[in-house]
């Protein structure tokens, strides 16, 4: 009987323990021949889906609802070469606090920053539940060598980061050298320990097509991720329907498979309540309420949390407050 992702026998922090892939993962061949062995994906009728799912409307008490949950969801992000001390502290208060006028509003899930500040981040949020969220191992093209990506991780777990987000490096995927990549997540996966969740990034926009991200999904859940994760938010394409519509499914699979439970976490593009219902109609009607919570399904974003706000107030109030209402990140 395979073992769930709460039994500490899976893995101990939710991840696939490898020891369950031993025979596919011993060889770069032999893991080729898994994920290509995987069933291809029917491009138009996923799109199809995708969109039809996204028509759904939801009713009032069903969206304020929805809004909190989504809320609740979101990494908190800010990850530019400008980022200072000060912004991190604000962006760290707004996340335990994100509307100073009502403190029914709920705390986002984390807050995701370079590892340097995370200390900063850390000595905000004390107290708080808010986790603290690190990007890694050479965020955003993950081009280096491993013991840099170990450094870099280790470094941010030393400063309190509770959550790693990582990313693969792309051009050995796209090469085939699979057995490279699965290697890297693995070691950064034994880095973290019991010590930090790892959200695996693909960088869907840059996979070319459906089938490489469901490979993709599949490697990186083999090789121990706790989340796999869509986009950096720093290429053209991003999160879309279809593409977390494909990761869902490979979730779903995955514990179907082996008994263990996988998070996702779409990131970037999503701005609006409006797209981030959609993303929850998405998680409900593939995989179900056991990932209708922020422990499995994150929103990477900066910008959506505004727009949830003067949503969440006008259901409250009647009124739009407009974009002054809320503080700009």
């Amino acid at each position: 009987m395979p073992t769930t992702a709460s039994s500490p026998t899976a893995s101990g922090v939710g991840g696939a323990p490898a020891s369950a892939f031993a025979d596919v993962t011993a060889s770069d061949s032999a893991l080729r021949r898994f994920l290509h062995g995987l069933p291809g994906v029917d491009a138009v009728g996923l799109e199809a889906r995708a969109a039809s799912l996204g028509t759904r409307s939801i009713k009032t008490t069903s969206k304020a609802y929805a809004i909190d949950l989504a809320i609740s969801m979101i990494d908190l992000t800010t990850l530019e070469g400008a980022d200072t001390p000060g912004k991190v502290r604000a962006l760290a208060a707004k996340a335990v606090r994100p509307d100073p006028t009502d403190r029914t509003t709920p705390t986002t899930a984390a807050v995701c920053v370079y590892p340097d500040m995370v200390a900063t981040a850390k000595a905000t949020l004390a107290g708080s539940g808010v986790k603290v969220a690190s990007v890694a191992t050479a965020f955003p093209a993950g081009r280096a060598a491993l013991p840099v990506k170990l450094a870099d991780t280790a470094d941010a777990i030393a400063a309190g980061a509770d959550e790693i987000d990582m990313v693969i490096d792309r051009g050995a995927f796209l090469a085939g050298h699979y057995l490279q990549v699965f290697e890297q997540i693995a070691a950064i996966k034994a880095e973290c320990g019991d010590r930090a969740r790892l959200k695996v990034i693909f960088e869907t926009g840059e996979l070319s097509t459906y089938d490489n991200i469901r490979r993709a999904s599949w490697l990186g859940m083999m090789a121990g991720a706790d989340f796999i994760k869509t986009s950096t938010g720093k290429v053209a394409v991003n999160a879309t329907p279809a593409n977390t519509l494909l990761m869902l499914e490979a979730v779903r699979d995955f514990r179907a498979q082996t008994g263990v439970q996988i998070g996702v976490k779409p990131a970037g593009g999503i701005r609006n309540t409006k797209e981030a219902i959609k993303f929850l109609v998405l998680v409900n009607e593939t995989v179900g309420e056991d990932w209708l919570d922020n422990h499995w399904f994150r929103f990477g974003a900066s910008s959506l949390l505004n727009d949830l706000l003067m949503q969440r107030q006008k259901l409250a109030t009647g009124r739009y407050s407009g974009p002054d209402y809320v503080t700009v990140d």
